[in-house]
């Protein structure tokens, strides 16, 4: 690691452990108020899933509420699995051939970092690694699908699949994976030189949803217009997945196992980290304040000592402070016992870090006023 990165890494190192690790112990309390937030949201998707009937799709009609308007109204949160078929003419897929109801495409530029001639570093790549995922480019291509119960539709039940607003991953399955490398060029060559990152290939992707295919909906069901519908719940973590119902809630289960374990474990280490901060930083300001205050007592007995003493005129030569050369001689040193400073300038002497007396340079440990008889 080039010193280019030593300093950000030493500067995020001083900056975790200061105030005794304070910083790190906010930043652990952080880290386990986002689990505690993920554990109770987890955990009511998981209650909410599994009190959700799982009828039958051709059953389905039965659970939405009676309404004698013709407005359309949201019915009951359901778990239903069915085949996905398509209502029009599906898609095909361009690289792969298959056909299908969804169809993505994901292009990933890939980029490598080198130091150069120059020993130059690209940022902070070293922590994250030598090669690297780019910006990528999505597409998403659809065709309104529906699931059926059973049989071939439409002679069996059926319910139409609303993907209008939803933010859910989807169970789409990959059927085409490649990498295509990326000629090198002069400007790579100068991107290399002055170590910068250059892209080394690009990823092509394609994901489908095969007509077929069975996969459980975990929605609001409703009817949209006399046709029944069902549709995403934003507070759910999943709407369409290859698991069953069992399957959802075993993955849930374990999810907020894990949360609440881990919140646990950094909640008890936060707490213990910042509780040591607290106690030794304020340890530290009491007894900085003592130091403080008994050096204010200090200072102030030497200026009063020191204006009691305001006889310079008459003081010989002889008997000046070797410091100031203002004052009497009246403090003496222990143990040295020399008398050669004013009362000011002895403890001045007194509270420097490692007090020595100005005549012998012998190590002293307090100074004693002297008064004449």
């Amino acid at each position: 690691m080039s010193s280019r990165d030593d300093s950000p890494a030493a500067t995020l190192a001083s900056a975790a452990a200061a105030l005794d690790g304070a910083v790190v112990g906010v930043a652990l309390a952080i880290c386990a108020a986002s689990s505690w937030a993920g554990y109770f949201s987890t955990s009511a998707a998981l209650r909410r899933i599994a009190a959700a009937p799982s009828p039958r799709i051709s059953d389905l009609r039965s659970l939405l509420p009676a309404s004698d308007s013709d407005e359309d109204r949201d019915g009951p949160l359901v778990v239903v699995r069915g085949a996905v078929s398509a209502l029009k003419d599906q898609i095909v897929s361009q690289s792969s051939g298959e056909r299908g109801v969804i169809v993505q495409h994901t292009q990933t530029f890939l980029y490598n970092e080198w130091r150069g001639v120059f020993g130059w570093s690209y940022d902070l790549c070293t922590f994250i690694g030598r090669t690297w995922k780019g910006p990528r480019s999505c597409s998403v291509r659809s065709v309104p699908f529906v699931l059926v119960d059973g049989g071939r539709w439409p002679h069996s039940g059926t319910v139409h699949v609303s993907l209008d607003g939803s933010s859910h991953p989807l169970p789409l399955t990959t059927v085409y994976h490649h990498l295509h490398p990326v000629q090198a060029t002069p400007y790579t060559f100068i991107q290399a030189m002055f170590g910068k990152g250059y892209a080394v290939g690009v990823l092509d992707e394609e994901k489908i949803l095969r007509v077929g295919e069975e996969i459980t909906a975990v929605g609001i069901c409703r009817t949209q217009h006399g046709t029944l519908e069902i549709k995403s719940c934003p507070e759910l973590p999943c709407f369409l997945s290859n698991m069953t119902k069992d399957e959802i809630e075993a993955d849930l289960a374990d999810k907020t196992s894990i949360l609440f374990w881990s919140s646990v474990v950094l909640g008890t280490v936060s707490i213990s980290i910042l509780s040591y901060a607290v106690v030794r930083n304020w340890r530290r300001w009491k007894s900085w304040r003592q130091s403080r205050r008994q050096n204010q007592e200090l200072h102030d007995d030497a200026q009063v000592l020191s204006s009691s003493d305001n006889e310079s005129q008459d003081v010989p030569d002889g008997q000046l402070c070797i410091i100031c050369l203002m004052r009497r001689r009246r403090s003496a040193f222990v143990p040295c016992g020399h008398l050669v400073c004013c009362p000011s300038c002895a403890m001045s002497v007194e509270l420097d870090s490692s007090p020595k007396c100005p005549m012998c340079r012998q190590h002293i440990r307090s100074s004693i006023r002297i008064y004449d008889s």
